[in-house]
C-alpha cells in the first residue's frame, strides 16, 4: 500500500470513502457509520482530472475501509453494487459509449484511487440500479424484438442513487411511510430527471437507454424527435457533431447560454433577459409535465420531493414547475418554498400533496451499498 493511502481501520469500523465524479466536479467524501460527513470537498472538474486536489484529501482524510464509486450507465449487467475487478472495470469500460459524459470521469476516478489504495477495497454502485424495478410497458421501447434483444435496447434510468434517498427521505419528511408513499423525486441539476416511486420501488422515469432522454438539461435537450435527428443526419450533420451538439451544446445552453448554469439564466431572467426567461418556462413546463406524467404512473401522487443543485436551491423555478398541477393536489406555501434550502416542507397548508424539498446525498446511498459488499 502506498505510504500515504489512508490504512483500513479495524474491521467494523465502517468509514467509507465515496467518490463521485459528475459531469462538472469530483465530490468527495468520507462517510461514517451513521451516515454522518466527516469530510468532504467539491473538486471542480476542468480539462484535466483533479488528481493532486484528489491525493491532498485522501491524505487528508485519514483511514477508511472501502472506497464507493458512483457509475452512472450498468446496463443490463449490474442490478446492484458490484465489487471492482478487472472483469466489472471492463465491462463499465464497454458502456462508455452510452454515457460518454459520465463514465469517463468514473473510471478516471476508479483508475486515480486505485493508484492512490491499491490495497482498499472498491465497489461501483450504478445509478441505474435502482430502476431495475421498471416493469415491462415503462422500459419496453417499441422496437424490432431482434434489435432489442441483440443491444439491449431498453429504458434503463439514471440518478437512481439520488432518486432511491430522496424519495425515503422526503416519506419521512412527509410523515408517511416510505413503503407505501407514492413518491415523485425531482432531480434538478445539470443532469436532470424524475422517477416514480411507490412503496419504495421504482416504476417509471424520464430517462432513458442514456441519460440524454426525457427533461431539459444543462446542456442536453431531453426528449426529440427522431425522425428530426434521421433528418439532420440525412441534410449535412455528420454523426459525430450531432452527437457533441447532443451532449455538450443543446438544453439550456442552447436556449440561453452560460453553459447551461441555471444560477447564471436566473440572474438573467431577473434582469429581463427574454431569451433566458423563455429557457427557465421551457425547463418547468417539461418538468411540470413529466411529474403528471410520473403521478398517473402510480394512480395518485402522495409526495412531491425536489433535490440536486436546481431543485434545492431555485425556489421560482419550483414554484413555476408545479403552478398548474393543482389538480393533483399540489400547491405551495410561497414564504416555506422561498426561504428552503435544506430538507424542508414547503407545501401550503391543507394540501393533499406533501411537497418538500430534499437534500442530495448520493453519499450515503453509496456508502451503505458499499459496506453491504465488502461485508
Amino acid at each position: 500500500m502506498n505510504a500515504d493511502a489512508p490504512r483500513p481501520r479495524a474491521a467494523g469500523s465502517g468509514r467509507v470513502l465515496v467518490v463521485n465524479a459528475g459531469s462538472s466536479s469530483l465530490k468527495v467524501s468520507v462517510v461514517e457509520p451513521d451516515d454522518t460527513i466527516e469530510c468532504t470537498s467539491n473538486l471542480r472538474w476542468a480539462d484535466a482530472f483533479p488528481s493532486a486536489a484528489l491525493a491532498e484529501f485522501v491524505h487528508a482524510a485519514g483511514p477508511v475501509e472501502a472506497v464507493g464509486h458512483r457509475v452512472v450507465h450498468g446496463g443490463a449487467d449490474f442490478t446492484g453494487p458490484a465489487r471492482l475487478d478487472p472483469h466489472v472495470y471492463a465491462r463499465i469500460t464497454a458502456l462508455r459509449p452510452l454515457a460518454p459524459l459520465h463514465q469517463d470521469r468514473a473510471l478516471a476516478g476508479i483508475d486515480a484511487i486505485r493508484a492512490l489504495c491499491p490495497d482498499l477495497p472498491a465497489v461501483a454502485c450504478f445509478d441505474t440500479a435502482f430502476h431495475r424495478t421498471l416493469p415491462t410497458e415503462a422500459h419496453t421501447y417499441a422496437l424490432p424484438e431482434a434489435w432489442r434483444a441483440r443491444w439491449g435496447l431498453r429504458r434503463y434510468g439514471f440518478h437512481g442513487l439520488s432518486h432511491a434517498y430522496a424519495s425515503a427521505r422526503a416519506s419521512e419528511l412527509a410523515g408517511l411511510r416510505p413503503s407505501s408513499a407514492r413518491v415523485v423525486s425531482c432531480h434538478l441539476g445539470a443532469g436532470a430527471s424524475l422517477a416514480a416511486v411507490r412503496g419504495g420501488v421504482c416504476v417509471d422515469t424520464t430517462m432513458g437507454f442514456t441519460p440524454a432522454e426525457g427533461l431539459v438539461m444543462a446542456t442536453r435537450a431531453g426528449d426529440l424527435d427522431p425522425g428530426m435527428l434521421v433528418w439532420l443526419l440525412r441534410n449535412g450533420i455528420e454523426p459525430d457533431d450531432l452527437e457533441r451538439v447532443l451532449e455538450h451544446e443543446a438544453g439550456l445552453a442552447a436556449l440561453a447560454g452560460h453553459d447551461g448554469d441555471m444560477r447564471a439564466i436566473r440572474a438573467d431572467a431577473d434582469a429581463g433577459d427574454p431569451r433566458a426567461r423563455s429557457a427557465r418556462a421551457i425547463y418547468a413546463y417539461r418538468v411540470r409535465t413529466r411529474i403528471a406524467g410520473m403521478a398517473a404512473a402510480m394512480g395518485g401522487l402522495d409526495v412531491l420531493a425536489f433535490t440536486g443543485g436546481v431543485g434545492e436551491h431555485d425556489d421560482t423555478l419550483r414554484a413555476a414547475a408545479v403552478a398548474e398541477l393543482g389538480f393533483l393536489g399540489v400547491d405551495l406555501d410561497p414564504e416555506a418554498n422561498a426561504r428552503a434550502r435544506a430538507d424542508a416542507r414547503i407545501g401550503a397548508p391543507g394540501a393533499s400533496v406533501r411537497t418538500v424539498v430534499v437534500t442530495a446525498r448520493e453519499d450515503v446511498g453509496i456508502a451503505r451499498e458499499t459496506r453491504e459488499t465488502v461485508g
